[in-house]
């Protein structure tokens, strides 16, 4: 596993897709091996994982909109993406 530092840029697999379920009215995270329903937190992350911005970024940019985002959090959630096998790493 790799270890997430704030200057790790994590971006979407190959194959793995984000996009908006309009019958669900929530994002859904579709990929070879099945789909993945994310809560609104991580469809938050996951929307900024391009593979360009850091976690230090995403972080910022998400603490632009929602209150008491830190890093810590965003680490998680990657980490959790991670073992999902929908994010890897730059």
């Amino acid at each position: 596993m790799t270890m997430i530092g704030l200057d790790s840029a994590p971006r979407l697999r190959r194959g793995v897709r984000l996009t908006y379920d309009k019958t669900r009215e929530t994002h859904v995270l579709l990929f070879p091996e099945g789909v993945l329903v994310p809560n609104q937190t991580a469809a938050a992350v996951l929307k900024l994982c391009d593979g360009t911005a850091t976690v230090a970024q995403i972080t910022a940019e998400l603490g632009k909109k929602y209150d008491g985002v830190r890093a810590e959090d965003v680490q998680n959630v990657l980490k959790r993406l991670e073992e999902r096998r929908v994010v890897e790493w730059k």
